[in-house]
């Protein structure tokens, strides 16, 4: 396995590492996800040698709340928790094949959650810089790739945007009821 260390003056240059493989786990991960749906082999392998891949130990955190987003992960084996707050509400238990982060490959905006890993994990990396470089490089391949991303997105924004009108609804109901229970 040939390996190439990234820049130290990168964000992930002391963590992360690219490196050459051909390994038909990874390449089974990639095709299982979302955003790459989309892709042929040949355009799945060529993601899998810009993925940075990296290990993180039981307890171990991958990001903050509020750090900046760098871009998205993809678990290859492992558990990752995902908690809110100082509180550390769970909001997700992500496991093998699963991914998140995604937003930060198109916004470098603020995480809204803590990622820690629960288990040992092998985790892959997707950043930003290389979906930019990718968008140069290979513009049809970039371009297959954000698609599926807005079209995710935009689901998710519609599924957000139904639970709120059903909260809403819900808040009204209770709102009706307080206001005909100081009525009587």
């Amino acid at each position: 396995m040939a390996e190439k260390s990234l820049p130290d003056d990168t964000l992930w240059g002391n963590i992360f590492h690219k490196e050459i493989r051909t390994d038909e786990n990874i390449y089974q991960v990639l095709a299982g996800i979302p955003i790459f749906k989309d892709l042929s082999r040949k355009e799945l392998r060529s993601i899998e040698r810009i993925l940075h891949k990296r290990t993180y130990k039981e307890d171990e955190v991958l990001f903050h709340e509020d750090d900046p987003g760098a871009g998205m992960y993809i678990i290859e084996k492992g558990r990752v928790n995902i908690t809110l707050g100082k509180a550390e509400k769970l909001l997700a238990v992500l496991s093998d094949k699963e991914f998140f982060g995604e937003i930060a490959l198109l916004s470098e905006t603020p995480r809204t959650a803590t990622a820690t890993s629960v288990t040992n994990s092998s985790i892959l990396g997707f950043f930003q810089p290389d979906l930019f470089d990718l968008l140069e490089t290979n513009p049809r391949m970039g371009n297959k790739i954000l698609l599926r991303l807005a079209q995710m997105i935009a689901d998710r924004l519609r599924f957000s945007n139904l639970e709120n009108q059903q909260l809403k609804l819900k808040i009204s109901k209770l709102e009706e009821k307080t206001t005909r229970k100081r009525v009587s």
